[in-house]
């Protein structure tokens, strides 16, 4: 065979791919099947994080691209049938009604069809990459003219933090099934008295696990698919489950566990999203800053990640009690992270109401004696791209209650709309079940809980066992929470007259004095262990070099 042969095969091989309606319409369609995510994810063999990315702008490709289009073409003709059923028989039930009121003499009055829209002719829901958060402190605008709602479609009179929506849950609904989505204020519905044809379904698809829509029902059939009771289940059967596995050995469960903490995490990310205002994009957009500049290489932005030892300790002999800070990444998932695609601006000033990645020229730390510099160990002078829980960490410096340093320079700025609350659920999920595990002893839980968040954070960039979940930013950001809370930590001893002689990573902190009337000794994240004690200081040393 030829190479032109070969390349012809190649064409040969290679079919149209299949049409697919927009990324707005995927999800209208959806929802008005009144179906979950997880139901379809499951039917198409993904994960409901990777539905989330088809309904935000992503498209698939290949055989699952063929059975994404199959269901939403399917979606589209069982809906817009069910519409033009029961528009009929509307018609029919007011014809009746009018025909047996109406006088003898006059002839009776008869309807025409109601124009309806189509799924695929909707309305754009309005849903943006850029969201806002979650309703935490956010600015209502009052809209001149309303326009759809990006939670369900519907018109809205008030714009949250950027965004149409319904102030109230009564208000905010989304359409019934079978009843079309009402058309923003102005837009005139598409006229859908005939429904469009449906794709034919391949002979040799197979029709186990498919959604069915029984007779007479307005959505498909409750028993196709059985949801997880809740996110702390979700933890308890996995862990069960191993267990039986492997008939009760506690190490094999806990490698299994371990293994597959990655998909696990994102499935219990899924469920603890659940009803939540703005969906996660999971593959947005993203600047060459937070890129690898090589394969092997780093990003530009800088964590300011403690590694900080003290070079002069007080006058005499100390013993030094080295603090491990409990569940570091766990409590940095509470930072402010942002939902949509990062956008550029320039200029000093900051918003908190956004989130995202800083090029700032920072100030000049004159405290190093005694206190770690809040951006770590820079060996370079000059501007660099920082993190949002860094710059509000010296934003926070340099403000009136402390004054520990200047401002710092802000030259531009990648930012969106943000939220500190987006991961809330699926942290106390991950904290009650550590809590749990600790109190019952149960060592395969607790280490599957710890694989589940730390190899979550660490998996978000560009990995290759992560393919879910695509956001640098968000990763960047959770450590440099981490980061910064070690380092407040650091700021509260020594303002409670601690000697701080060592700050490391997220979770180490060296001190001399008594840090139990500072911090709390347990194994709870708001809680320190003890590491390590030993002795330092001009003493110690000279006691250390007779001794040898």
């Amino acid at each position: 065979m030829s190479d032109f042969d070969a390349i012809d095969s190649l064409l040969d091989a290679v079919g149209p791919q299949a049409e697919l309606p927009p990324c707005h319409v995927r999800r209208e369609l959806r929802e008005r099947a009144r179906l979950s995510k997880a139901q379809v994810a499951r039917a198409l063999g993904v994960s409901p994080s990777t539905l989330s990315g088809w309904e935000s702008g992503r498209d698939p490709a290949g055989e699952i691209r063929t059975k994404y289009a199959y269901l939403l073409d399917g979606l589209n003709a069982k809906l817009a049938t069910e519409t033009a059923t029961e528009t009929a028989t509307e018609t029919e039930t007011e014809s009746a009604t009018e025909t047996e009121s109406a006088p003898a003499a006059e002839q009776p009055i008869t309807s025409g069809t109601a124009a309806t829209a189509t799924p695929f002719s909707s309305p754009d829901l309005g849903q943006g990459e850029g969201q806002g958060g979650d309703g935490d402190g956010e600015d209502v605008e009052l809209l001149v003219a309303p326009e759809p709602c990006v939670l369900c479609g519907r018109p809205a009179g008030q714009r949250v933090a950027g965004f149409a929506q319904h102030l109230t849950p009564a208000d905010c609904r989304p359409a019934a099934t079978g009843a079309p989505a009402a058309p923003p204020a102005g837009q005139p519905a598409a006229d859908t008295s005939k429904a469009p044809p449906r794709t034919t379904r391949p002979a040799a698809r197979a029709t186990k696990g498919s959604m069915r829509v029984t007779k007479g029902s307005k959505g498909p059939a409750r028993h196709a698919f059985q949801e997880p009771s809740g996110p702390v289940d979700l933890i308890r059967e996995a862990v069960q489950g191993a267990l039986d596995e492997h008939r009760g050995d506690v190490d094999a469960a806990t490698a299994v566990l371990v293994k597959r903490a990655i998909p696990d995490a994102m499935r219990l990310l899924d469920e603890t999203r659940k009803g939540a205002r703005y969906d996660v994009i999971a593959h947005p957009w993203i600047p060459d800053i937070l890129r690898k500049q090589t394969a092997r290489g780093a990003d530009q932005i800088w964590e300011a990640r403690p590694r900080w030892t003290r070079h002069e300790l007080p006058p005499g002999r100390h013993q030094v009690t080295a603090l491990d800070i409990n569940g570091a990444y766990l409590s940095a998932l509470k930072t402010h992270l942002p939902l949509g695609r990062l956008e550029h601006s320039t200029g000093p000033a900051h918003d908190s109401r956004r989130s995202g990645v800083h090029l700032i020229t920072p100030p000049e730390w004159e405290h190093e004696a005694v206190l770690p510099n809040p951006i770590g160990q820079r060996d370079e002078p000059g501007p660099l791209w920082v993190t949002e829980p860094t710059l509000r960490l010296l934003l926070r410096l340099s403000g009136p209650r402390h004054q520990l340093c200047a401002p710092p320079q802000i030259h531009e700025s990648y930012t969106s709309g943000a939220t500190e609350n987006l991961l809330e659920k699926f942290r106390i999920a991950l904290k009650d079940a550590r809590d749990t595990a600790i109190e019952q002893g149960d060592t395969v839980t607790l280490e599957y809980v710890k694989a589940m968040y730390s190899k979550f954070v660490s998996t978000m960039g560009e990995s290759n066992y992560n393919r879910e979940l695509y956001r640098p930013d968000w990763m960047h950001l959770i450590r440099s929470q981490a980061f910064a809370n070690l380092w407040l930590k650091a700021l509260k001893a020594h303002d409670e007259g601690l000697a701080v002689v060592r700050a490391m990573g997220t979770d180490e902190l060296h001190v001399i004095g008594d840090w139990r009337r500072v911090f709390a000794e347990g194994r709870a994240v708001t809680e320190v262990k003890v590491k390590d004690t030993y002795t330092a200081g001009s003493d110690a040393a000279e006691h250390e070099g007779e001794g040898e």
